[in-house]
């Protein structure tokens, strides 16, 4: 049985029990928080916990590897540019389709959401700052603290200057590549324990959250939805045949397993393990542009987010009668679009970007209360579209740059995890 099966009767078995708990239990009782709060907790958490383990190792050996293959041939500097403009320009392209689906559908108008919910926003940062945290001054600090733009910045001028270095930087350079290649070995071990923390995760949420928070707000929650599954289904498509020349169909086939891990986790950096090595074994982008390009996707890339944002700003200016002229529909793309990088490093990036977004264009920040009862559902929606953005802008950039492997694509079998 592959991993994707096995993934998905996990993920199923969760939604089920956690349902029934959800019913049929008295969320007092002793049984109840043993399951729920002790075992399912605590199974989801090392689940996740274990895939965060790899992600600063795995960013930094693999980024010294790209930028050292590419660092060689001077391609580092016009990768990135063609990369981050590949990034911003899906997220500029979501935020005004989440804008236009909204004002279409309109789900603020008689909405129901409840009007008690306290909120309170963390101060975003200030554009010197998030310039100037970008580049760290402490790499070792960086990594311990988990600061994910420092640790690129780091590991691509550490894999520029290898590139450089002569004999000694081809020693180093073979050495990255070892161990990165025990990291991958680490991912395929550690990728196997996916259907139980899955089942933990989805048994926990439906648990606590139940559906009754979705009907309170179901205009937003299927607008959101609706929207993911639109840039889903229409943008990455076209970029995929236009651009990459590829069978999309194919393509999400083989993305499966880190959409299917990115829904269950809510967190793109957790599931970039799995994202890496499928883009690298399943879809066949060459290591030299998959290290570089998916570890800065899964830092910067928020088409999902900005989704949420542009309805979430829609929703809110209906639920309290404010009307928004073109000007600041503008704004909130622009800011949604540039916020992606500012705030990737930010505990809890989707409401601080929110945050700032509603600022922008004078809408009350309390106005978020309305939509957290379902903002867990809708981010594991949103980061399951993310990954699969870094999987497409990395495909996209690997054919223009002749590092795809159109035999590893083809076959159906490369890379798949089986018991």
């Amino acid at each position: 049985m592959n991993l994707t099966v096995r993934i998905l009767i996990g993920m199923i078995s969760g939604l089920v029990v956690g349902t029934l708990l959800h019913v049929a239990m008295d969320p007092d009782s002793g049984i109840y928080r043993f399951l729920v709060e002790n075992l399912f907790d605590a199974g989801g958490d090392l689940f996740i916990r274990s895939l965060k383990v790899m992600v600063v190792p795995l960013v930094l050996v693999s980024l010294v590897c790209g930028a050292a293959s590419l660092g060689a041939t001077g391609r580092v500097g016009p990768l990135g540019l063609k990369t981050i403009g590949l990034y911003l320009a899906t997220t500029a392209i979501a935020v005004s389709l989440a804008i236009t689906i909204a004002l279409i559908v309109s789900p603020g108008e008689g909405a129901g959401a409840p009007v008690d919910v306290v909120f309170e926003a963390k101060e975003p940062p200030s554009i010197k700052d998030t310039l100037v945290n970008i580049f760290p001054t402490n790499p070792v600090e960086a990594m311990a603290e988990g600061k994910m733009l420092q640790i690129i910045v780091f590991a691509l001028l550490l894999g520029v200057a290898i590139s450089r270095a002569g004999e000694s930087g081809e020693r180093i350079r073979s050495a990255f590549e070892s161990i990165n290649d025990v990291l991958m070995a680490l991912i395929r071990m550690l990728i196997q324990l996916a259907p139980y923390g899955v089942f933990f995760l989805m048994a926990k949420l439906f648990a606590t959250v139940g559906f009754e928070e979705i009907g309170k707000l179901l205009a937003y929650f299927l607008t959101v939805a609706g929207t993911l599954v639109v840039h889903l289904g229409v943008t990455y498509t076209l970029l995929l045949v236009l651009v990459a020349r590829i069978n999309p169909l194919t393509y999400f086939k083989k993305m499966r397993e880190p959409m299917l891990v990115a829904f269950s986790t809510a967190s793109s950096g957790a599931t970039l393990p799995v994202t890496l090595r499928t883009v690298e074994r399943r879809v066949g982008v060459k290591n030299d542009v998959a290290s570089f390009v998916v570890p800065l996707g899964a830092t910067i890339n928020m088409d999902g987010t900005a989704i949420m944002q542009g309805v979430a700003t829609v929703f809110i200016a209906q639920f309290y009668g404010v009307d928004l002229d073109a000007s600041q529909y503008l704004m909130v793309v622009v800011t949604a679009t540039l916020a992606s990088i500012g705030t990737a490093a930010v505990p809890g990036v989707g409401l601080v970007m929110l945050t700032m977004v509603l600022g922008q264009v004078g809408l009350p920040v309390e106005g978020i209360g309305l939509i957290i009862g379902v903002d867990r559902l809708l981010d594991m929606m949103r980061t399951a579209v993310n990954v699969t953005g870094d999987g497409t802008v990395a495909t996209v950039i690997a054919r223009s740059e002749g590092q795809f492997d159109e035999a590893v694509f083809a076959d159906p079998e490369a890379g798949r995890v089986v018991d």
